[in-house]
């Protein structure tokens, strides 16, 4: 299984898992609780492959908005700085748009998470199972 190099630390991800345990530790009493699932990265659909492939080889992306900043409106995933999330297009078989297929990765700890649902849910992509 390939491992992409933006995850090689597992202190970062051992970092982001703790972070994402709904009900766990927060660190302030106003921290929101986190609604991100997870999933294998061998039960992501061909296409999200392929996209962080794209992403690890730093493109050419298929679209002009591939690499933009994720503004995390809806809330989501774990707050941070504009800027820290970017969004990928995860191209869908026979729609004639974009889609609602994406792959939207932070900076810091390099996690990777995915949407089938343009954004209502995530999960972060686990690359051990």
């Amino acid at each position: 299984m390939r491992i992409p190099p933006r995850i090689a630390t597992l202190g970062g991800i051992a970092a982001l898992a703790s972070t994402l345990l709904v009900g766990g530790v927060t660190a302030t009493a106003t921290a929101a609780p986190t609604a991100v699932g997870s999933i294998c990265y061998s039960r992501l659909p061909v296409q999200a492959h392929d996209t962080l492939d794209l992403i690890d080889a730093g493109g050419p992306f298929p679209y002009p908005q591939d690499g933009g900043v994720f503004q995390n409106r809806e809330g989501i995933l774990p707050s941070q700085s504009t800027g820290y999330y970017h969004e990928y297009t995860v191209k869908t078989p026979g729609s004639s748009t974009r889609g609602a297929r994406r792959i939207v990765t932070g900076n810091k700890t390099n996690e990777d998470y995915y949407t089938a649902d343009h954004y209502a849910s995530f999960s972060l992509v686990n690359y051990s199972c």
